[in-house]
């Protein structure tokens, strides 16, 4: 199974995503500000990935820090956890994994610091297991939603590269290939970072998974010939009332399928909810650098000076939602998580 990072000698060891399909490499991170420096160029990246790194990251300040007494090694916490922080602001995951974290760290209060540095490693390892767990549990749930020679249309990559393993959308396309259910997975591109073509088609011919890539503007024609029969996506949030917020793009497939009559799924760990706001307006988007679609593959593709609005991400709307697949089970309007 592809393993996208892993604790190793103390250190942080991360597929680097910027480098695939070409190549085949990993990054090492031995401090907090390297992983921050990983998250925010997306060497890692999906939220339940991002979540896990994170998690690490603080497990690397807290055995960086030089302190002696508990008030001074967590405020050297805490400075990481902000720097952690401010890397990527829509997905939910790394927010919910560094709460966790400083929650783990103010238990330790009164402990010896030796102990709550243990502790904030198997917390970090727990939070990486139960991802794993929660992306199988998630396959097989949705399965069930997933007819006889099934062709699945995805977007970005909701697989093992995005979490800490097997994937969530890509976790139920695995579940269908394993049962003999799947037919066909159409992979969208998704400009402009290309994380379905780089990502998620890579992953489809690792694992042997019968594919077809498309350009992202070709999702409706597919879908007009009668040649998908759902179409499965990941989470970066998830809002109370189950807008979500996902990969640019993923919007206009959800209305796409609406007007095809094909069912909308969204695979997320129920890590990537957020129940602390009502719905998607409330979701704050990512907005990144103009370079990435003024180029493609470092090649100048627009003009210069051409001004560029390049959301990472938006949300779709509860009611295009067909159901919301968790390791919890499925969820359909009205959500109540």
């Amino acid at each position: 199974m592809i393993t996208p990072l892993r604790w190793e000698r103390d250190r942080l060891v991360l597929v680097d995503q910027t480098r695939l399909p070409a190549e085949e490499l990993e990054r090492v991170c031995g401090t907090w500000q390297e992983v921050a420096d990983a998250i925010r160029t997306l060497v890692v990246r999906g939220a339940p990935a991002i979540g896990v790194a994170a998690a690490f990251g603080v497990v690397l300040a807290a055995r960086a820090s030089r302190a002696q007494d508990f008030d001074a090694w967590q405020a050297d916490i805490e400075e990481a956890v902000k720097g952690l922080a401010a890397t990527r602001p829509t997905a939910v995951n790394l927010f919910w994994a560094l709460e966790r974290m400083q929650r783990r760290v103010l238990a330790g209060r009164g402990q010896p610091l030796d102990a709550t540095r243990a502790a904030l490693s198997a917390e970090a390892q727990a939070i990486l297991d139960e991802d794993l767990a929660a992306n199988r549990a998630i396959g097989a749930h949705g399965v069930a939603l997933v007819p006889a020679g099934a062709r699945i249309l995805t977007h970005c990559n909701a697989g093992a590269l995005a979490t800490a393993g097997y994937g969530t959308a890509v976790g139920i396309i695995r579940a269908a290939h394993e049962r003999g259910k799947l037919a066909l997975v159409w992979v969208d591109e998704t400009r402009p970072v290309m994380q379905g073509s780089r990502l998620t088609a890579w992953e489809m011919v690792k694992e042997g998974i019968p594919h077809r890539l498309i350009s992202d503007v070709v999702a409706a024609s597919v879908m007009k010939r009668g040649e998908v029969d759902l179409v499965v996506t990941g989470a970066d949030r998830i809002a109370a009332n189950g807008d979500t917020a996902n990969k640019i793009g993923t919007y206009g497939l959800a209305v796409l399928a609406r007007h095809h009559g094909i069912p909308f799924y969204v695979a997320a760990p129920s890590s990537t909810i957020d129940p602390s706001i009502p719905s998607g307006a409330s979701i704050v988007i990512e907005e990144r650098d103009p370079a990435e679609v003024r180029q493609v593959a470092g090649r100048q593709t627009a003009p210069a000076t051409s001004p560029v609005y390049n959301p990472a991400f938006d949300v779709t709307p509860a009611e295009l939602i067909t159901a919301i697949v968790t390791e919890r089970g499925v969820f359909r309007p009205p959500y109540a998580f």
